[in-house]
């Protein structure tokens, strides 16, 4: 019981608002992450609390100890016993004023780190294919990662910066009511840690960012060959790309090496100021007090608060360089959280509600984004009747992959329009065309998970016997149960435990427990044997009865799945028919399948 408690507690934890940044892109950036601040103001109204009071105690400590020392002396009494207490009892609730200060501070700055975290996600959720074609996956890595903990580390030390100030203030101000030119002299080397500062921040700020970016490519060498190492290893490129990383990770140490540099400059400067206060109380102070105009006492007090006033001086130069990364950070996060989505629901955008099937395509033409406006589809028309099967054959480059991308909105239109019964697909709530529409890609991909919610990831509360189902209707069944713990084994990273072919069927299994109304098969049975796609393609033809069915086809064999096919060529559609007529009657088809040309992306 007490263990399901605490996973309760984590759940609940866990919760994440809808909270975002200010999108206001002209606003500075701690403006822009306030509203996630503000979300967490009764948390930084206790902390608050606590640690002024706190603090105001521990400044109050000094005081006590001159009236201790000084009273005593006065009056020749020598006791000082009740002063002992009183600071015992200081003591102790200062202890658990600045405790609940620092956890609660801590907890706070975690919770705005998860937020962030979240809110990165949701937003990658959203975003097209598109912005993935011209981002590599370690930059979003970086950013969602060591980006988000600088933020993080400034939330959680920034407030102790802040109260270090307010401990500098209270001080001075009991340092003025004991004696002011004592004060005076001692501050005096003040302006000149600002000078320094400034300086410092000056030159901190674009190193920062430089460094942060060249983390970023770092990371990104790292995951390419992590994700790519058979490729790596198959090509005996080890030494090529480990030159590469260590290219990246000198370029990265020397940005590093510049900014501890600019740090060694400017940080001894700013924290030995203010001990010139300290020889000024030695010698100033010590001269009063053999004059007898500072009592032994206040002299104590004074040398207490000296020590107190230079601990925000030693926290300045850490502190501003964490401003300076968080800033530097944070402009690389919004970067993120500012892009649009390309493909976003209309205001009057509505539900699919039990859809036919019938798709038309209606003089579409396409580019893809940073692609030179080169057309890959132009003009392109078709229509497919519902519940038919058609299948897509051409040459590499003549646009079939690209139909498949445009048809569940992976891609917008450049021009046309694609109709989903007589509705343009645009007019539809995303998430629902997706739903309905499913594709099997030609390169599988598994996550690190169990067989089991490997293929009911559309459907997670799926019934264990509509799994098995799915997977013996795509051929899978039998490898799965020579598998050591059958549908609960873990496939590695991206499925690679793995043959090529047994992680395809794993994936037509996926979609056909999703139950797509449509089904687009882009090339999904490259990866299997003969034998076995003749299994797979006799149970696909009882499973495709009644549904909306597009092929890409590099096959012959998946080519007579099709009822009807389609040649394109240069993005348009060169003729259709049944196989038997275009073999009959199209002399670039029968070379098309002649020369085995067909196989390739687009």
């Amino acid at each position: 019981m007490k263990y399901s408690g605490c996973l309760s507690f984590e759940r609940k934890e866990h919760i994440i608002s809808d909270v975002s940044i200010d999108p206001d892109v002209n606003k500075r950036w701690f403006k822009r992450l306030y509203p996630l601040i503000r979300e967490q103001r009764t948390s930084f109204l206790i902390t608050s609390f606590c640690g002024i009071v706190g603090l105001t105690i521990q400044v109050s400590v000094p005081m006590v100890i001159r009236e201790a020392i000084d009273n005593p002396l006065t009056d020749g009494s020598g006791e000082i016993s009740s002063y002992a207490w009183t600071l015992i009892v200081m003591a102790a609730c200062a202890f658990l004023l600045r405790y609940t200060y620092r956890f609660l501070l801590f907890r706070t700055a975690y919770r705005i780190e998860t937020q962030l975290r979240s809110l990165i996600y949701r937003h990658l959720t959203k975003l097209s294919f598109s912005f993935f074609d011209r981002i590599a996956s370690g930059e979003v890595i970086s950013r969602a990662n060591s980006d988000i903990r600088s933020i993080q580390l400034l939330l959680a030390f920034g407030p102790l910066a802040m109260l270090s100030i307010l401990s500098f203030l209270l001080a001075l101000i009991f340092m003025l009511s004991i004696h002011l030119p004592l004060t005076l002299v001692t501050v005096s080397c003040m302006p000149f840690v600002y000078v320094l500062a400034q300086k410092m921040r000056d030159k901190v700020f674009p190193l920062s960012w430089v460094t942060q970016g060249r983390m970023a490519d770092l990371a990104m060498v790292v995951d390419e060959n992590i994700n790519g190492s058979r490729i790596v290893k198959s090509f005996a490129a080890e030494r090529k790309q480990i030159e590469l990383l260590a290219e990246k990770a000198q370029r990265l140490r020397w940005s590093s090496t510049a900014l501890i540099d600019s740090r060694a400059r400017f940080n001894p400067l700013i924290e030995s100021l203010p001990r010139l206060g300290m020889a000024s109380i030695l010698m100033y102070g010590g001269w009063l007090a053999i004059n007898e105009k500072i009592s032994i006492g206040a002299l104590i007090a004074f040398s207490s608060y000296v020590i107190m006033i230079s601990v925000p001086f030693r926290m300045l130069g850490f502190v501003l360089l964490q401003v300076q990364r968080a800033a530097a950070s944070s402009l690389r996060i919004f970067e993120i959280l500012d892009e649009k989505p390309a493909i976003e629901n209309k205001l009057t955008a509505s539900k699919i509600t039990s859809p036919l099937g019938n798709l038309s395509f209606r003089n579409v033409s396409f580019s893809y984004p940073n692609g030179e406006n080169l057309l890959v589809l132009e003009n392109f028309s078709l229509e497919i009747a519902a519940g038919e099967t058609v299948a897509l054959v051409g040459r590499t480059g003549c646009g079939k992959s690209t139909v498949a991308r445009l048809l569940p909105r992976f891609y917008d239109v450049t021009d046309g329009s694609i109709l989903l019964d007589g509705t343009d697909i645009r007019d539809f709530l995303v998430e629902d065309l997706r739903t309905h529409i499913n594709v099997i890609p030609d390169e599988p991909f598994l996550f690190s998970e169990s067989v089991r919610n490997n293929i009911a990831f559309a459907r997670p509360d799926a019934q264990e016997e509509e799994v098995v189902a799915a997977a013996e209707a795509a051929q899978a069944a039998d490898f799965i149960s020579d598998l050591t713990y059958g549908y609960e084994e873990i496939v590695g990273e991206r499925g690679y435990t793995l043959s090529g072919g047994q992680r395809q069927r794993i994936v037509i299994a996926r979609t056909l427990l999703a139950n797509p109304k449509i089904l687009v098969l882009d090339d999904s049975t490259s990866s299997i044997d003969v034998e076995t796609e003749s299994l797979i393609h006799t149970s696909l033809k009882k499973l495709l009865q009644g549904r909306t069915t597009l092929v890409i086809a590099h096959r012959l064999s998946t080519i007579a799945l099709a009822d009807r096919v389609v040649l394109m060529d240069s993005g348009k559609v060169k003729a259709e028919g049944t196989h038997e007529y275009l073999l009959a009657n199209s002399p670039e088809y029968e070379s098309i399948l002649a020369s085995g040309a067909m196989s390739g992306a687009e």
